[in-house]
């Protein structure tokens, strides 16, 4: 089904939103015809307007990430054209600069998914263009506007073990960059398993976004590949960063500020605790940094005092030195309980039993229960296998892998 088109609505005059101040300041210019509209009213309006004339069938609402960031099922949506302008200067005054640190990085991006920036490429915010290359280029904070076919000449290109907070997930679609090719700012794991990535990314279809989705993207997925920016600032930098040395137990806890406090926020969200925190890290020790680290001392095997929320010197080595296991999902970082997998033969058709109750209430608090006319019960029916395939489908799955069976992998990460 195509897209809706937004309408072209002018920036309410009384309207003070970081949208439409941004809008109505950047290039000097009003938004473009096509535009999506930068503040939440004029959106709805451009909604409404658009869905008076256009049916939506089975639209999923996207589900709540404990980070802020939406968690959004793969679709065919997601394969859309990006657009991208080619090099070009910056415009205007901007924040460019030969060294960042990931703390940097990380603040800037969630600025523009703050002021909500809308996608595209003939705009502009804070001198960078306001399409997905802009966005890089501005939070790697590059003297100047880059695109997908040489954005690599930044970045060192690691691998998917070595991505951290701040690195960069990059498809070039060298024989026709206007289809497929795409960049995202890597923010960090969503889960254990590392199937799941927080992102950050202009979006064609979204505009500025902070969201859930499958590693490495949901469309084109084999075809990305990470890189490190390679003027990062990992241990030191205009802003104070610290090194490897474990800085003492007294830089950290209620009414500790500084960049040591950064630097462990960056690490835990790198090692799966990007849940815990709806804005930040940042030099500030808030509840978010005492629980996050709670989760990744519990998740040693630790307990007692030794999962006090506050790192010592162990704590710090292996969250520097990148050892040890990382946060699993759940409250107070603990791991929820997932029921052991009862075996493939308890589903399909013909099967009633109360493992396909489980999974089928499971499906349902997942947010895939749209698939049900009724139920879910006991009974295996058609509305469980779609509601199963639409959840293997979300984790980026295709073919035999989304064949609406559960399997032990799916049954894992369902319940996880």
């Amino acid at each position: 089904m195509p897209l809706p088109v937004f309408l072209e609505l002018p920036f309410p005059v009384d309207c003070d939103c970081p949208g439409c101040a941004a809008a109505s300041t950047a290039a000097g210019s009003a938004p473009s015809v096509g535009r999506r509209p930068a503040c939440a009213r004029a959106r709805r309006m451009a909604t409404a307007t658009t869905l008076a004339g256009v049916a939506i069938v089975g639209a999923v609402a996207p589900q709540a990430h404990a980070d802020g960031a939406r968690t959004v099922a793969a679709d065919s949506a997601d394969a859309a054209v990006h657009p991208q302008a080619g090099t070009s200067p910056l415009r205007g005054a901007a924040d460019a600069r030969q060294r960042v640190t990931r703390a940097q990085i990380l603040a800037r991006a969630q600025r523009w998914v703050d002021a909500d920036v809308p996608y595209n490429m003939n705009g502009y915010h804070e001198g960078y263009r306001t399409d997905c290359s802009g966005f890089i280029s501005m939070a790697w904070a590059l003297p100047g506007n880059h695109w997908t076919g040489d954005l690599d000449e930044y970045g060192v290109r690691i691998t998917k073990d070595q991505l951290r907070p701040g690195d960069m997930l990059l498809f070039h679609n060298a024989s026709d960059p206007q289809r497929g090719s795409h960049v995202v700012l890597f923010a960090g794991w969503a889960n254990a398993e590392r199937t799941r990535y927080v992102a950050m990314e202009e979006n064609g279809r979204l505009g500025t976004v902070k969201r859930t989705i499958p590693y490495a993207y949901v469309s084109n997925s084999p075809s990305y590949i990470p890189y490190r920016y390679k003027n990062l600032q990992e241990d030191g930098g205009d802003d104070g960063a610290p090194g490897g040395a474990f800085p003492g137990t007294d830089r950290f806890g209620p009414g500790a500020d500084n960049a040591y406090v950064t630097r462990l926020g960056t690490m835990l969200v790198g090692r799966g605790g990007g849940g815990f925190y709806k804005e930040g890290p940042g030099p500030t020790w808030g509840p978010a940094d005492g629980a996050a680290t709670r989760a990744f001392q519990e998740a040693q095997g630790w307990r007692g005092a030794d999962a006090d929320g506050i790192p010592g010197a162990h704590t710090w080595r292996l969250l520097v030195e990148g050892r040890g296991r990382d946060i699993g999902r759940g409250r107070g970082g603990r791991a929820d309980a997932v029921p052991e997998f009862p075996g493939a033969h308890h589903f399909g058709p013909g099967r009633s039993n109360r493992f396909v109750s489980l999974l089928g209430k499971q499906l349902v608090k997942k947010g895939f229960g749209t698939c049900y006319g009724e139920g879910p019960g006991p009974v295996w029916s058609e509305s469980d296998r779609r509601a199963v395939e639409a959840f293997q489908r979300a984790q980026g799955w295709r073919g035999s892998d989304a064949d609406g069976l559960p399997g032990a992998h799916t049954w894992r990460l369902l319940f996880s």
